[in-house]
């Protein structure tokens, strides 16, 4: 497999199969707000973010002062949300990590809304996602153990008034994790 220098890997836009497809579409979008160095310094942000204004100026071949200034305009913008740190969930005792499949026992704006607004305050659960088909949501859930798993299941989400149903499939090895975004 050829590997791609620094360079090459931060300019490609998109997969080889889907630079067709997509190509025009996202030219389109991004003309007016980004141009590549943007797209660039996004690329080597969501990378590593603890990349200076000096060493991100030197990457993309510019001074730090516009390099400074397009940062802060991508972050006014919402292009850069926020920075965070990625935690070992093996080290801190919360790998055993659950994709829990959520149906509702009806489905209304009202009931949806407090299934959310409960979920959110759930710190097991670190993502949520609203999906089609034969559930309504799904959870990525966080936790030391089996054992855990199933109390928090019984003593936290079977507390949940609107909750129909729940299908657990256990991670049992990562695959790929990748935080960033092809583009």
């Amino acid at each position: 497999m050829r590997k791609f220098s620094e360079k090459e890997r931060f300019t490609r836009s998109f997969s080889p199969a889907l630079t067709e497809y997509y190509s025009p579409q996202f030219k389109d979008m991004t003309e007016i707000r980004l141009d590549s160095t943007d797209l660039q310094i996004l690329r080597y942000m969501q990378e590593n973010a603890r990349l200076t204004t000096k060493e991100l100026a030197a990457k993309v071949n510019l001074s730090t002062t516009p390099v400074f200034e397009r940062l802060k305009r991508l972050e006014r913008e919402g292009y850069i949300k926020k920075y965070v740190a990625v935690l070992d969930a093996e080290k801190l005792n919360q790998g055993f990590v659950v994709f829990c499949s959520v149906k509702l026992r009806q489905m209304s704006k009202d009931i949806a809304n407090d299934f959310v607004s409960r979920i959110k305050d759930i710190p097991e659960v670190t993502e949520c996602y609203n999906i089609s088909g034969e559930f309504d949501y799904l959870l990525k859930i966080h936790s030391p153990d089996m054992k855990y798993y199933n109390e928090f299941l019984i003593n936290v989400l079977g507390t949940i008034d609107s909750l129909g149903s729940v299908q657990s499939c256990f991670v049992m090895n990562e695959v790929k994790q990748s935080l960033g975004l092809s583009f």
